[in-house]
């Protein structure tokens, strides 16, 4: 075979320079979509949003006049991620079902072949984002905290503490709160590469946030009530944000966090086996 059809067919392109710009393409095309579709900001800030109001609406609500209330106020005031898990949530599954409700999926996978490199750079251009709203949802919440709570009672002279990152057990709660929210991302993209429908990816993930907790709620026996609160996605990935009680807790903070790491890399490895075993 001469160097002309050698070079047609690609054979000339060392295996490891092909598969590195297949990867930087698709990264850039993936961020090049996020960035001009209006949704991807618009539920980016309002995460952001939610995150704040809410832990402000949890904040100005909450008084402590004989300053015996043991609260939380990290867990308060970060109280917002109920809601903006939510959004992110949403945000992921549009991801890749919104490719495939236009069927724009067909040209990607043209594009890049490699099909688990299209769901990698899916993964990095969310998560990212996600990362960076987290990261001001959580320090304006906490913030928030540090101006209102002490108006309420909760001062040092009654044992509490401002809010601060320099409190270990506080920038533990801040840094998985961020973390959390990116493992949720990763959770229902997953999802949504593995049963593709919006509607269906978006109510599954939702099921899994909202419902099964409801669920262990109703479950009288203890031992059981508390193993669904420990395999339970949003139970178990939120005890990152306790920073008192934490013997109460049905699981431990990072461990509760690595519960919810668990269940997105389950839930990306079914997305990228089906992503390559279907077609498109």
């Amino acid at each position: 075979m001469n160097a002309t059809a050698q070079a047609e067919r690609g054979d000339l392109v060392p295996p490891r320079a092909t598969a590195w710009t297949s990867g930087t393409g698709a990264l850039r095309a993936e961020w090049a979509k996020a960035c001009t579709v209006p949704s991807t900001g618009w539920l980016l800030l309002g995460a952001i949003g939610a995150t704040v109001a809410l832990g402000v609406v949890a904040d100005a609500a909450t008084r402590c006049p004989a300053g015996a209330c043991h609260l939380d106020l990290a867990r308060t005031s970060l109280i917002g991620v109920y809601l903006s898990q939510a959004i992110v949530a949403i945000l992921a599954v549009l991801t890749v079902s919104g490719e495939y409700s236009t069927g724009m999926i067909r040209t990607t996978l043209t594009a890049v072949p490699r099909r688990t490199t299209v769901l990698a750079a899916k993964a990095v251009t969310v998560t990212g984002p996600v990362l960076a709203a987290g990261a001001v949802g959580v320090l304006g919440a906490l913030l928030a905290g540090r101006l209102i709570l002490p108006g309420h009672g909760f001062t040092t002279a009654h044992g509490y503490p401002a809010l601060s990152l320099s409190d270990g057990p506080v920038l533990r709660a801040a840094a998985g709160t961020m973390l959390y929210l990116a493992l949720i991302a990763l959770l229902s993209l997953g999802i949504a590469a593995t049963v593709r429908d919006q509607a269906i990816a978006i109510g599954v993930v939702l099921a899994l946030l909202y419902l099964v907790p409801i669920v262990a709620t109703a479950v009288k026996a203890p031992h059981w009530h508390r193993h669904l609160e420990q395999f339970a996605p949003m139970t178990a990935g939120l005890a990152i944000q306790a920073t008192t009680g934490l013997r109460s807790l049905p699981i431990s903070p990072w461990a509760g966090l690595g519960v919810l790491a668990a269940w997105a890399a389950a839930a990306l490895l079914a997305g990228a086996l089906l992503l390559r075993l279907r077609d498109a």
